[in-house]
């Protein structure tokens, strides 16, 4: 077993100079940054008075999963053999609110990939099977996540 560490400063970029004194006097918003890493600006989503401008926590979620996803697919795809000329996905995640908290109900991520052997189609959709087992982020999360990929011959092929 072989442990792995991720470290990052997390800033608070939110008083107004009253601090928390009201839930309306602070701003969300977050600078995240790590060693050799371009910064990425975060705040809350818009309907918890968050910046719209600003990637929020839940997409930062949703992202990574799909992430996750794409490079244990294309990981899979070597191993079976399957040339993988592009990915795109469009993922969704669905999130329910409870009170002052909530929680994720599922994420579906739709990729949509384009192989070069009109052969391979089956296997290339099986291997997401494959994928989502090996992928570290969808196996920490208590949630669903599903797969509607498609599978697309590049022209020529």
């Amino acid at each position: 077993m072989t442990d792995h560490h991720y470290a990052l400063e997390l800033t608070w970029q939110g008083n107004r100079g009253s601090g928390t004194s009201g839930y309306r006097d602070y701003d969300r918003d977050v600078l995240l940054s790590a060693e050799g890493k371009p910064d990425l600006e975060g705040s809350a989503d818009p309907t918890f008075r968050g910046d719209a401008s600003r990637w929020n926590p839940e997409e930062l979620l949703v992202a990574a999963l799909a992430q996750c996803h794409l490079l244990s697919y294309l990981h899979s795809a070597v191993r079976h053999g399957i040339t993988v000329t592009s990915y795109d996905d469009s993922p969704v995640g669905t999130m329910i609110q409870v009170d002052q908290g909530g929680r994720f109900t599922s994420v579906t991520l739709r990729p949509r990939v384009m192989i070069t052997d009109p052969a391979q189609v089956d296997l290339a959709l099986e291997i997401h099977a494959e994928a989502s087992e090996n992928c570290f982020i969808a196996a920490s999360v208590a949630f669903p996540v599903r797969h509607e990929p498609v599978i697309e011959v590049a022209r020529g092929a």
